[in-house]
């Protein structure tokens, strides 16, 4: 899922899908690329189980699965939840220890001490 996410051309589409149904026509519309390619980044984003589609006659209908962007928001969610409260710890842990550590010798800087 996070795949078919990483590409913006993706992105922009399920934007779009998250105000309503659309035809490819309509998804193709703002993208500067070939309907083929527009139609293998929907399969791309219907693989990932994101994008559902459907033919009637002669114009395919793509539709979001809410459920399923839903589980990529919760994931996310939980961890910035989580990063959230290591660094609350680690900015506590800084507060409560305002000491300057002592600096790491390496070695380009170990003979340059005057």
């Amino acid at each position: 899922m996070f795949q078919a996410l990483a590409d913006p051309a993706r992105r922009m589409m399920v934007d779009r899908l998250c105000r309503g149904p659309a035809s490819v026509s309509e998804l193709a519309g703002p993208l500067t690329m070939s309907l083929p390619s527009v139609m293998q980044h929907l399969q791309v984003l219907e693989l990932s189980g994101l994008v559902h589609s459907r033919k009637i006659g002669r114009v395919r209908t793509c539709t979001i699965d809410r459920q399923v962007l839903t589980q990529a928001e919760q994931w996310i969610s939980d961890r910035r939840a989580l990063w959230e409260r290591r660094l609350d710890a680690l900015g506590e842990y800084l507060a409560d220890n305002p000491e300057e550590p002592e600096p790491i010798q390496t070695a380009a800087n170990q003979g340059s001490e005057t």
